[in-house]
């Protein structure tokens, strides 16, 4: 087995986990969770021992499924209130020797030198380019050689309250955290490809009670701006207008109704029991044309924020989160946007679902890290992955889980 990774993400509907294995530039799923959260607001943790029982049981899951114990995780957080900046850090290369992996290390922590880091804690410092002995300008600079080395570095850091009650939580779920970014760093490593790293885009992330808009400059995070609306708006909806109970609400949304109501079907009805216990039928057609209303206003609330954020031109706009899963929400998007936007679409087997594009980024995000540090990193121990391939084995071969894991018992 090669590099094991395990990412989460704190949300304020579900906790999210997954753990990956990197082969051959690949990733596989090992294990994914979403489970049930609870002591999350908008993101932020409001109750620490609260939240801490929901990571354990979503750990629990992980944990059953592999055998073995998660003990070190890259988490990725809310940016909310997070701040960006630009920074310079430069560093002379001994003997005009070939680069290394030390020397971009020094020259990232010489563009941290002297930052004031008393009320916002550092999460992310990521290099926009590198310049060689004032002359050649790369992205990678590993392997060239040169007398000196210069980096602009854009450097995202958050409050360190937020900061501090998420790494509690963790540590009292009995995991380390080994890693920290933000969530639209992660949905942005989940999209990315050659294309988006050299034009300015946006990425929305329609979230439980709140939707994330954040502008991207070559791979840079440079905006980033919270809406306060989101999934559940629909579900209060749905509940107010037909009298339901907000769990049903989410139920039909996700099962029964369709993002455009031009495409629901009139003769489609279901019977749902209204809160005075008597009975009523609800059309497709109904519960859509109210759905359509509240996601047609998020799009374009969010439209509205990247004008606000940036007057460049947009490239292009992703749309990722729970609700984008929601049946002919491409339509949707479609009309609101044109073709410069597009649902995100996550094709890893296993985690084949919008809702983990944050968790499934933060562990891309880390790797490509450690790659431009010259770094490896391994989040189980030797023991920890014999145990890991003596349950996968177990499973039988003609299952659907043991030809998933196929891959993991010729390597």
């Amino acid at each position: 087995m090669d590099n094991i990774y395990t990412g989460i993400e704190l949300g304020t509907d579900s906790i999210k986990i997954v753990v990956l294995e990197k082969h051959d530039s690949k990733y596989y799923v090992l294990s994914s969770v979403s489970s049930s959260s609870s002591g999350i607001k908008n993101g932020q943790v409001v109750d620490i021992k609260v939240a801490a029982s929901s990571v354990r049981e979503a750990l629990s899951q992980v944990e059953e499924m592999l055998g073995i114990r998660v003990t070190k995780v890259v988490v990725a957080v809310s940016p909310v209130d997070c701040q960006m900046d630009i920074v310079v850090g430069s560093s002379d290369i001994i003997d005009y020797n070939e680069i290394s992996g030390e020397d971009v290390c020094n020259v990232l922590n010489d563009a941290l030198r002297g930052q004031d880091f008393s009320e916002y804690e550092l999460i992310t410092a990521m290099p926009i380019s590198f310049k060689i002995d004032e002359e050649k300008e790369v992205s990678d600079p590993k392997g060239f050689r040169g007398s000196f080395l210069e980096s602009k570095v854009v450097i995202g850091t958050m409050p360190k309250e937020s900061l501090y009650r998420t790494l509690e939580v963790l540590k009292l779920s009995g995991v380390e955290a080994v890693d920290v970014t933000f969530t639209s760093t992660g949905d942005y490593f989940t999209i990315k490809n050659k294309r988006v790293d050299d034009i300015v885009g946006a990425i929305i992330n329609i979230g439980e009670t709140s939707t994330n808009v954040s502008v991207f400059n070559s791979g840079i995070q440079i905006k980033n701006s919270l809406i306060p609306v989101g999934s559940r708006n629909v579900d209060r909806d749905i509940s107010y207008i037909f009298h339901i109970e907000e769990a049903l609400s989410r139920k039909l949304k996700e099962t029964f109704a369709v993002s455009m109501s031009s495409y629901a079907d009139n003769n489609d009805m279901v019977e749902v029991s209204l809160d005075d216990d008597s009975k009523k039928e609800i059309s497709q057609v109904g519960i859509s044309k109210v759905v359509e209303a509240r996601v047609r206003e998020i799009l374009k609330l969010a439209k509205n924020e990247i004008k606000n954020l940036t007057n460049r031109e947009i490239r292009y706009i992703i749309i990722t989160g729970g609700l984008s899963e929601l049946a002919g929400f491409s339509y949707l998007v479609d009309e609101e946007f044109g073709a410069i936007a597009k649902v995100c679409n996550i094709s890893i087997i296993g985690i084949r679902h919008n809702k983990y594009s944050s968790a499934l980024g933060a562990v891309k995000y880390f790797d490509d890290k450690l790659a431009l540090r010259g770094k490896s990193y391994n989040m189980f121990t030797g023991s920890d992955i014999e145990n890991l391939v003596s349950v996968q084995q177990k499973v039988t071969s003609n299952s659907i889980i043991g030809k998933v894991f196929g891959h993991f018992f010729d390597n």
